[in-house]
């Protein structure tokens, strides 16, 4: 909600990647950059049913979110699934990989 990228940029690898509902594939500095960006006015952000499986050194995560606010203006309200792929390396977690996708209305 707060669009706080340095809090994000600890919990994501250097090699993060995101492929985004709209087939958008962003590297880590993109999908920093997006968060930063101004006219990115969220006014909503939820997560829910989220389910953890953890396979030694490596998690993944999946849930459905919902998200609302404007972009450039415009209104956007979204909600969807998502999976997370999370890495334990140099003793943290760290998310290497992100997927969502809307769910259809």
């Amino acid at each position: 909600m707060n669009r706080d990228s340095g809090a994000l940029a600890s919990m994501i690898g250097d090699e993060f990647v995101s492929t985004e509902y709209d087939g958008e594939v962003s590297d880590r500095a993109k999908f920093l950059a997006d968060i930063e960006n101004p006219t990115f006015k969220p006014s909503q952000m939820n997560i829910e049913d989220v389910k953890v499986l953890i396979f030694g050194d490596a998690a993944i995560v999946t849930g459905t979110y919902r998200t609302k606010g404007t972009f450039n203006a415009k209104p956007y309200q979204h909600v969807g699934r998502f999976t997370d792929t999370w890495i334990f390396l140099d003793n943290k977690w760290e998310c290497m990989a992100s997927h969502s996708s809307h769910v259809k209305k």
